[in-house]
């Protein structure tokens, strides 16, 4: 330091150098602290690696002591497939293996090692190579357990999982024991079921034997030896199909479709068999064979007798034959009883038509007669007599008539034609007709107004009503009769309600049939019991259902169910005739009278006469027709009898005398009351009168006509 403060220009450099010196010497010292740091820290480090290590090594050591404790076999393969620890039990069933499980031993070559491991009983058939690509299948899953065969009759349980970083535990367990046991218990319950079995077998009244899937003896009972007439002796385990077949071909009769060759073709078809079923016959039992396989390719054939079953079979075929021939001759003598029944209510029916024609014919001149007398000429008794044999007469027609409807209803010639009508059509004039019948005898008649359109014959449907509400103000003492419709749906009731006497239930079926009255004497003045029987079959004909409701001393109601008209339906109705037609009077007028009956014909003539008509008559068309060419005078209207005899009808004649002379007014009076004469009237425009004839209508026909020009 004296040297560099003497030294001033010179020493410059040596001070610097000096400077860095100690500069260094700090530095190094610093570093030299830096290092000792280090290495107390890695002195640390190493004791507490060392430490670890001893720890690892430690638990290492207590984790191989636990598996060792472990009662199964236990090995651990790590993600890559390599064996990282096991224990002693893993390998003590494969001795061969011992040696080789050892860590770093990778799954294929334990798989591999396994395979080939002369401890392992192979299934039949089946190769080391097989065994192995099997067990890698298995080991693809994330759990499995399986069973591996030993030998000596040994068995392990082998369980496989996955752990969470992708390896593998597996457990070996041996169950020997286990499948032992339960060999045992199944062999058990094997023996107790052939047991159950063969005390079954014994016990059915079938004889049984299985046949196994080739084809030999495995089960049979003794009701087999019996019904085939075979030796127990003959059956015993394992004995071959053939000895069965010896004897069905020797003694036993196949039935028919059936051969012995078809049948051992069904036993030797093998799996798939269809349900196989025959008759067999040995002597005079008769058998029923019935061949089914089983889940296991076996077989077995039950058989029945069912002799009992065949002789039962003939005496009730035997027994239906006699029945069948008495059914045939009861058959046979109610077809006759039936024709005969047809025959005499077709008889029936033809008399009461041809019965009633006969009988309208002096009734229209009865009525005639009495009406062409001036009443106002007669003394007060006559005057009754005349009154009252008029009301005879109208009661006889009325009684014709109805006669009449039940012919043609019963007989079933009855032509109904359904189509649209206004119930008001139909309910206005049967108001007006019974309002005074009503009020004479102290009655209040309600029709209650309904303008709807149903489906129905208005003709029909109009009597069906007049005979219901004529009952109720027949049987009506006091009170009131009410007439009303109510709409349900698409359908219209029409009711009929009354104060009456009511009918009990056990006589409301009996008021519908032919002649039957409650509580009135059978008067031909108060009706004979035919209206509810006329209606109940109209109602029939036309489809419209008909009820009843009453109580005794409270009053009846019947009702009529219609089905209302689509749309309005109104528009082709045809329009209603007037209730008062214009009257141009019968005085000086010529009528042409053509009637057959000579005693009808006087007593017509004697009616118009009274209304101041001058008459020309004749008995049938072809005199008419000669009579007017004769005289050469036209009259002013014809009135015509339907039925002339042999020659032309009464509408044939009009149709004539219109050809030859233009449009004459023309009438038609006749008995027959089909539909199809009314609708040729109406088509050729001729006014109908039915017999017996109504004076009051005929007049008021008349009146209405147009004075000739």
């Amino acid at each position: 330091m004296r040297r560099v403060e003497q030294v001033t220009d010179d020493s410059v450099a040596a001070y610097a150098q000096f400077q860095r010196a100690a500069m260094l010497e700090d530095q190094v010292s610093a570093r030299t602290r830096d290092l000792e740091r280090a290495l107390d820290l890695l002195n640390q480090s190493n004791a507490r690696l060392a430490e670890a290590n001893r720890e690892t090594e430690a638990a290492r050591q207590n984790l191989a002591d636990a598996i060792e404790t472990v009662q199964e076999g236990f090995a651990l393969f790590g993600p890559d497939e390599v064996l990282v620890m096991c224990n002693s039990r893993f390998g003590m069933h494969m001795l061969d293996l011992r040696d080789h499980l050892k860590a770093g031993l990778s799954f294929d070559d334990y798989v591999e090692r396994v395979s080939r491991s002369r401890y392992l009983a192979l299934p039949e058939g089946e190769t080391p190579e097989i065994w192995a690509v099997r067990r890698r299948k298995r080991h693809l899953d994330r759990h499995v357990i399986f069973n591996v065969r030993l030998i000596w009759n040994r068995w392990l349980q082998i369980s496989e999982h996955r752990t969470a970083n992708g390896g593998t535990v597996i457990i070996q367990m041996d169950v020997t024991d286990i499948i032992r046991l339960e060999r045992e218990a199944r062999g058990r319950m094997l023996d107790d079921q052939a047991r159950i079995i063969r005390a079954t077998l014994d016990h059915i009244s079938q004889g049984v034997c299985i046949f196994d899937a080739e084809r030999r003896l495995v089960g049979w009972n003794e009701r087999l030896g019996d019904l085939l007439a075979i030796p127990m002796q003959r059956f015993r385990l394992g004995v071959g199909f053939g000895t069965l077949m010896e004897r069905l071909e020797s003694e036993i009769t196949f039935g028919e479709g059936m051969t012995a060759q078809r049948f051992a073709d069904w036993v030797l078809s093998g799996p798939g068999r269809a349900a196989l079923g025959f008759e067999l016959q040995r002597g005079t039992l008769i058998l029923q064979a019935d061949a089914q396989e089983m889940p296991d390719g076996g077989f077995v054939v039950s058989f029945t007798d069912i002799s009992a079953e065949r002789a039962a079979r003939s005496a009730l075929s035997a027994v239906n034959e006699t029945l069948e021939a008495r059914v045939m001759e009861r058959t046979l003598e109610l077809a006759d009883a039936l024709t005969d029944a047809e025959r005499a209510n077709a008889s029936r029916a033809r008399f009461v038509a041809a019965a009633s024609h006969d009988l309208l014919q002096p009734l229209s001149a009865a009525k005639l007669f009495i009406g062409s007398i001036a009443a106002e000429a007669l003394e007060p008794f006559a005057r009754e007599a005349v009154q009252k044999a008029q009301n005879a007469l109208d009661s006889v027609e009325g009684i014709l008539g109805a006669l009449l409807d039940i012919s043609k209803l019963e007989s079933g010639r009855v032509a109904v034609s359904p189509g649209p009508v206004r119930l008001d059509r139909i309910l206005g004039p049967l108001r007006e007709e019974f309002a005074a019948i009503a009020a004479a005898k102290g009655l209040r008649l309600t029709v209650m107004p309904c303008s709807a359109v149903v489906i129905s014959d208005p003709a029909y449907l109009r009597r069906i009503l007049q005979n219901l509400i004529g009952n109720a103000v027949r049987y009506t003492m006091t009170g009131r009769v009410l007439v009303g419709a109510r709409r349900q749906g698409g359908m219209i009731r029409l009711e009929v309600h009354d104060t009456g006497p009511g009918i009990a239930e056990e006589d409301q079926d009996a008021i519908f049939r032919e002649f039957h009255r409650l509580n009135a004497p059978a008067s031909a003045s108060e009706g004979m019991g035919l209206g509810l029987a006329i209606v109940e079959r109209a109602c029939a004909a036309l489809g419209h259902p008909l009820g009843l409701q009453s109580e005794p001393g409270r009053g009846s109601c019947f009702m009529l169910q219609l089905a209302v008209a689509d749309g309005p339906g109104e528009a082709n109705l045809p329009a209603p005739r007037p209730l008062v037609a214009p009257q141009h009077g019968t005085q000086d007028r010529i009528a042409f009278l053509v009637e057959n009956e000579p005693d009808l014909r006087r007593a017509m003539g004697l009616l118009l006469e009274k209304w101041g008509m001058s008459v020309l008559d004749a008995g049938t068309g072809e005199e008419a027709a000669a009579l007017i060419e004769e005289i050469g005078i036209l009259p002013d209207v014809f009135l015509v009898d339907h039925q002339l005899g042999d020659g032309m009808s009464g509408l044939e004649f009009i149709q004539l005398m219109r050809a030859r002379y233009g449009a004459l007014p023309a009438c038609l009076i006749t008995a027959q009351r089909t539909p199809a004469l009314a609708t040729a009237c109406e088509a050729a425009g001729v006014q109908r009168f039915l017999k017996p004839i109504d004076a009051r209508a005929l007049e008021g026909w008349l009146s209405a006509l147009p004075p000739a020009a």
